[in-house]
């Protein structure tokens, strides 16, 4: 899969990448990124996706966050976050190429289909 691909990201699926592989160019990331809902952006140093999400409550937040980590388990695909009463920051990065993969993408999207 890559970034012109015409399924749609939220349904791909994550695959494994070798300790090693090369991240996604910056190009490939800024088209994928134009397929994410507003809201989402590349790190300055180009290596995480980043998301800041408000809700209503800390109910509405785990909520989030519980459905989040369902995808994450189900793509094995697992970003970091930051929780508190009324927000989630999320954060993709693929680990084994340092930097992004279509991955991270993929999860956004999947995030995004919430």
């Amino acid at each position: 899969m890559n970034a012109t691909s015409t399924v749609p990201l939220r349904d791909r699926h994550c695959r494994p990448l070798p300790e090693g592989s090369p991240p996604l160019p910056a190009e490939a990331a800024v088209q994928l990124l134009a397929q994410l809902t507003d809201g989402w952006r590349i790190a300055d140093d180009g290596k995480s996706l980043r998301r800041a999400f408000g809700f209503k409550d800390f109910h509405h937040t785990m909520g989030f966050l519980n459905a989040v980590a369902w995808i994450a388990n189900a793509e094995d695909h697992h970003p970091d976050f930051e929780a508190g009463y009324n927000y989630c920051r999320l954060e993709f990065s693929t680990h084994s190429v340092g930097g992004l993969s279509e991955n991270d993408f993929i999860c956004a999207a999947k995030v995004d289909a919430l």
